[in-house]
């Protein structure tokens, strides 16, 4: 059953907020965003119902709230390529689906301007051939979104490289490398589209295949398999010659009792650890925890407490 809980985001956290706001116990935002503040108030909900405090959502506590009964999340209908963009695009920019498709960050790196799910950006000329097929096939929904600075972006695409970047840190950014309204809020309602959402599964489709290739080389079957695959390649790039090796050496000292899905989970750990031990030593444990929260299923990465199955819809099944 569905949980909501500290972390969660999406539509249903908004439906939350507005009826604790309704009855006085939530003084917040509306922002889909379930925080300290909309878990206090879950729980002053809670208390005032007699009921379990533990701060969560689930069905019993949704339809004292709501009166109605509680909706299975979106994203559980969604292919696995959605979850698995939804899931690291999420743990890159810190948002839930559907914000993270429409995450931008100002010139931190030197790129000018990074967007979506992986951060495709100006500077590499990675975002650039994503905006353009966005205008090419829906010009209505683009000049919606837009407006009259459609026709300003469309323009600066077309100069050279070095004119765009200064366009972006002119137009787009502040003096701080922030970019700036009214581009952000633009930008963020370009990734709701389903039609801009669609284009970054393009995008990224590359990867993705890439990833199950991985998955298929390790003998891993499962949907959060594929998650960590898929997020290896977007985060690592991949996994070197000689640490697969590595972990197919260590998957055959697993015993032999372990059930399919201990098996997997158990293999998921060591391709968790491996792959972290292969970075940056800065980044080792950085990666090591990312990796390990999607192996096995949660854990909390960069603040953000994360539940593969409750807000992913990722499970440890075969794909259908």
């Amino acid at each position: 059953m569905p949980i909501l809980q500290l972390g969660s985001q999406g539509q249903e956290v908004m439906e939350i907020q507005r009826q604790l706001k309704s009855l006085g116990l939530y003084q917040g935002p509306i922002d889909g965003d379930y925080g300290g503040g909309t878990y206090a108030s879950v729980k002053a909900f809670q208390q005032r119902q007699g009921m379990e405090a533990n701060g969560k959502i689930g069905p019993e506590a949704w339809k004292a709230l709501t009166r109605t009964e509680m909706p299975t999340p979106s994203i559980w209908a969604e292919p696995l390529d959605y979850k698995c963009l939804a899931l690291t695009g999420t743990i890159e920019t810190g948002k839930g689906a559907p914000d993270c498709f429409g995450a931008v960050s100002g010139d931190f790196d030197g790129q000018g301007v990074s967007y979506g799910v992986c951060q495709w950006n100006f500077g590499q000329d990675t975002l650039q051939p994503l905006l353009r097929k966005m205008f090419e096939r829906h010009p209505d929904l683009s000049r919606a979104v837009f407006q009259e600075n459609l026709a300003v972006l469309q323009e600066a695409l077309q100069k050279p490289h070095g004119e765009q970047m200064d366009f972006v840190r002119r137009t787009l950014l502040n003096a701080a490398g922030q970019v700036i309204q009214p581009w952000k809020g633009m930008f963020l309602s370009l990734g709701r589209t389903r039609e801009f959402q669609d284009i970054e599964k393009e995008a990224a489709a590359g990867i993705y295949q890439a990833g199950l290739e991985l998955c298929r080389t390790l003998g891993l079957w499962s949907e959060r398999a594929a998650a960590l695959l898929f997020d290896i390649k977007v985060q690592n790039g991949s996994i070197k010659a000689k640490t697969l090796e590595l972990i197919l050496a260590e998957f055959k000292t697993l015993p032999a009792q372990l059930t399919p899905d201990e098996a997997e989970v158990a293999k998921m750990r060591i391709v968790a650890n491996r792959r972290a031990e292969d970075s940056n030593p800065r980044w080792v444990e950085d990666v090591r925890t990312r990796k390990l929260a999607i192996a096995e299923g949660s854990g909390t990465v960069h603040g953000l407490l994360l539940d593969m199955e409750q807000q992913f819809g990722l499970k440890l099944v075969k794909p259908g």
